[in-house]
């Protein structure tokens, strides 16, 4: 259903909004970050908005929804301004029953129209407060938040972060223009069979708010069982922090929607079959100052970048505990697959923990040489540049990760020897060749098990603690749910029942 209808009231040609796809900032002429009640209010009633839902994320990662029917302007303005009552110990596990009772507070800058509601209706994501009114300490956007503050505290500088959204499509099995298996990557259609399907998620996706860089098909693709398998893959733009862990969520609630209404399944398990491509969700960061990228100084890497880089290397395992949260991440994390199993980073190169992509840092005006006619660029390009850790999946906790990242990122600036550490830890060549076994051999491994994971934050927990960013309650939780998978010898039992592969397989295909 496209929702373009809801909207009666034409967009003033003068717009300088005009070209956003989110149809409020299209209307009220003005970004979502400036957004107000009075902005909400307004759009409600003069386009017969019928309903308000209350999104907001659960312990299991996944958004949870509240609706609310617009009975008349005051009862709009109550719930704009109160928010409700929801219960909290049936949202997170670390919540009693006796004391469960949590306040939700929209936040008006994410407001959207819901491109799949029967009736016209404004989605906003929520905050969670405490019965005392203050952000509830362990709720997952306040715990980002909190990292975020953090880490522009001690650098003075602001994090952003975007997403690369990895998720098979799974529906019949076409014999026509078949493609090639585990050659997928940006393949075109009749081949690639997905990407209609894909285009008009971007286009949903944009409409909630999110950012795109730009959509494409993946490596992956197989046939099993009468069923054709073809990974895609939706990349975001760089943005503050804690708007880019709501995109991702949004982004994931958007794929599944659609795919259950135009009957197709998805997923974003991190290994769905052995010995095709997995699905991971490498994040990309930046650094900025006064909205100027600081990764970059005369074409190379700044010494803050190094910094940050560091910071990941030293906490590279625990960060595990956030980004990989089910047995499958660790059969993902496996040489040879484009995936990291060593803390190690490297410039354009994919058998690392840390990619450093590449940069437009040549100097050479590559558009002019594309097109003669056109007048040289004067583009700064810098802004580009960004870092890429390559271990998180889509079992991620999208808060808990990003939050992980901060705490990560703001460490190496807090180190002696993070540019020894960094210099130590780069790799150039293919980590997984044969020749370089010896390289190989003097880096640390990323965890192989949950349990694993798990024993690995508890090793440098107190640093994640530290201004209070993760609650001491919080990470006990996320290590008694890492060990409770007891998967610490599931790869040696996988190899003697193949079936129990299967059966974990079916378990966590929907994580995150």
């Amino acid at each position: 259903m496209d929702n373009n209808r809801q909207t009666r009231a034409a967009i003033p040609a003068e717009n300088s909004f005009s070209l956003a796809k989110n149809q409020l900032v299209g209307y009220l002429g003005k970004p979502a970050a400036d957004f107000s009640k009075d902005d909400i209010v307004r759009y409600v009633v003069e386009n017969d908005v019928e309903m308000i839902n209350f999104m907001y994320p659960g312990g299991d990662g996944r958004l949870k929804t509240l609706n609310f029917v617009v009975s008349s302007r005051e009862y709009l303005e109550t719930i704009l301004t109160c928010g409700e009552r929801v219960d909290g110990s049936s949202l997170f596990p670390f919540i009693q029953a006796s004391s469960s009772d949590l306040y939700v507070l929209p936040r008006f800058r994410t407001a959207f129209v819901d491109p799949f509601a029967p009736l016209p209706t404004v989605t906003m994501l929520c905050s969670f407060f405490d019965k005392d009114g203050r952000p509830l300490a362990s709720a997952p956007e306040q715990t980002l938040h909190k990292a975020a503050e953090a880490f522009t505290r001690v650098t003075g500088m602001q994090f952003e972060a975007m997403g690369e959204l990895e998720y098979y499509v799974v529906s019949e099995k076409e014999s026509a223009f078949p493609a090639v298996d585990q050659h997928g990557y940006h393949e075109s259609a009749p081949f690639a069979k997905a990407g209609e399907f894909r285009t008009l998620c971007m286009k949903y996706i944009a409409q909630t708010g999110g950012q795109i860089k730009y959509g494409h098909s993946e490596v992956g693709n197989f046939s099993l069982d009468g069923l054709n398998y073809e990974q895609n893959e939706i990349e975001f733009l760089p943005v503050p922090v804690e708007q880019a862990a709501d995109q991702l969520m949004l982004a994931k609630w958007v794929i599944r929607n659609l795919a259950y209404q135009e009957g197709y399944e998805v997923t974003f398990a991190p290994k769905i079959t052995t010995g095709k491509a997995g699905s991971g969700l490498h994040i990309h960061m930046r650094m900025t100052r006064n909205g100027r990228n600081q990764m970059l100084a005369d074409g190379q890497l700044t010494a803050d970048a190094g910094c940050m880089i560091a910071g990941m290397m030293e906490l590279a395992q625990a960060l595990t505990a956030f980004g990989n949260k089910n047995p499958m991440s660790y059969f993902r994390l496996v040489p040879h697959q484009e995936a990291p199993t060593n803390v190690c980073w490297g410039d354009r190169n994919r058998s690392v923990l840390v990619r450093v992509p590449l940069g437009w840092t040549s100097g050479s005006d590559m558009m002019a040489m594309a097109n003669p006619k056109e007048q040289p660029s004067q583009r700064d390009l810098s802004d580009k540049q960004t870092v890429e850790l390559r271990s998180p999946d889509g079992s991620a906790d999208l808060y808990q990760l990003l939050a992980g990242l901060c705490v990560a990122c703001r460490h190496g600036f807090e180190m002696v020897d993070a540019l020894e550490l960094a210099q130590r830890t780069y790799v150039d060549v293919n980590i997984h060749d044969a020749q370089n076994v010896d390289r190989l051999k003097g880096l640390k491994q990323l965890p192989d098990s949950c349990a694993a994971s798990a024993d690995c934050l508890e090793r440098q927990r107190y640093i994640f603690e530290q201004y209070g960013v993760f609650t001491p309650a919080m990470i006990d939780g996320i290590i008694s749910e890492l060990k409770a998978f007891d998967d610490a010898d599931l790869r040696s039992r996988v190899a003697n029942e193949p079936e129990l592969l299967q059966q974990m397989v079916e378990r966590y295909f929907h994580c995150g």
